[in-house]
């Protein structure tokens, strides 16, 4: 749909004839739209500021409607093109648009993955930048927060890039959610509830329901279960396959302890204090880093893994390979992940067939920690 602002309609006249309304004809023949609109636009007063004004939007939000160009949610577009349509100042003609294409896809990556050692977004990052540079696609890597995703909406709405990948998802995600809206091609190494967000992720669920019903055929009943944040899809995917495990084999959740958000090395004293004095027989961690707070914490007070506390971490990394005992762990090939992701994202770009949802396999490694 190409845009345009019609001068003729705007004055009700034929803008050749009366020399470009410097004329009285505008007068005599008096359009829909009323004088005081005609004298506004003509004297260079109903402007895009205008507009923004009256509907509650932004400038550039009203000439990205206007123009075209740019993204914008399809029911403000849609309202700014009928204000503007009402008005008699904006008509379109429709062609068949031809797509620009940058070769750019951003990948944007949580904040907290540069101030903490987190091992699994360097791995996806490294799959993601082979598999894009294998396709032929350039890699902009930016930063999200949580509450603010106005950066994320600049590089949708400027055209920078083709697409998005998305390393992590919130339960409820603001950044997904205007994406998803927007119909914007993206993907997600993880899930959630958008079917047209490509999803590509492991059984976080099965995985820890399987570890958690294995460590309870090796004896133990009393666990600790320690996550950063329950917002996130992954965290909570194994929370819930950690109590699915506990009521298929009947253990009360009662009788287990559990961590969310609180694992920083303040705490670390108290909450292994809590479980050394709780009797706990096995420490579950969300994830490796977890998992290396707590195992370095437990030697240097003196505690011996697995003889005083088993300890298992529900994600593998080489953080891991420097501890011992070693780690029982859920081993997950993030790179793969990540490779995945972006090869799926750029086939929907190029309009060849994608798998909308992937689920990759998984490995349990049973080490020394947990025997």
């Amino acid at each position: 749909m190409v845009p345009v602002f019609s001068q003729e309609k705007i004055y009700g006249c034929d803008f050749e004839a009366c020399g470009g309304c410097r004329t009285d004809c505008c007068r005599r023949n008096k359009p829909a739209i009323g004088p005081a609109f005609i004298n506004d636009w003509r004297n260079g007063k109903i402007t895009l500021d205008n507009i923004a004004k009256e509907l509650g939007v932004s400038k550039s939000t009203v000439s990205r409607a206007l123009s075209g160009k740019g993204r914008i949610g399809e029911a403000t577009r849609l309202k700014i093109q009928a204000y503007a349509r009402e008005q008699g100042i904006w008509q379109e003609i429709k062609q068949e648009p031809g797509p620009v294409r940058t070769e750019n896809i951003a990948v944007v990556i949580p904040m907290d993955a540069y101030s903490t050692n987190v091992p699994f977004f360097q791995e996806c990052l490294l799959g993601i930048s082979e598999m894009a540079t294998m396709l032929r696609y350039n890699v902009l890597i930016t930063t999200s927060n949580a509450h603010d995703i106005s950066e994320l909406q600049s590089l949708v709405e400027s055209n920078r890039v083709d697409g998005m990948l998305l390393t992590r998802a919130l339960e409820d995600d603001r950044a997904l959610q205007y994406l998803s809206q927007a119909n914007f091609p993206t993907a997600l190494t993880g899930t959630c509830r958008y079917d047209n967000i490509i999803q590509v992720d492991t059984d976080n669920e099965g995985a820890a329901e399987k570890m958690t019903t294995l460590l309870i055929g090796k004896g133990f009943r009393r666990f600790a279960f320690l996550v950063k944040d329950m917002s996130y899809n992954v965290d909570r995917k194994r929370h819930e396959g950690f109590c699915r495990a506990l009521i298929k084999n009947g253990i009360s959740e009662k009788d287990q302890l559990f961590y969310n958000g609180s694992i920083r090395m303040e705490f670390l004293d108290a909450i292994i204090e809590n479980i050394i004095s709780k009797k706990v027989e096995c420490i579950i961690c969300g994830d490796d880093e977890i998992c290396t707070m707590v195992m370095s914490r437990l030697q240097a007070e003196g505690y011996r893994i697995p003889k005083d506390v088993a300890i298992a971490s529900l994600y593998n990394s080489t953080n891991l390979d420097c501890y011992s005992p070693a780690v029982t762990a859920v081993s997950v090939a993030a790179s793969q992940m990540g490779g995945t992701a972006v090869r799926q994202l750029i086939q929907r770009l190029r309009g060849e067939n994608y798998e909308k949802k992937t689920m990759l396999d998984y490995d349990i490694l049973f080490r020394k920690s947990t025997n």
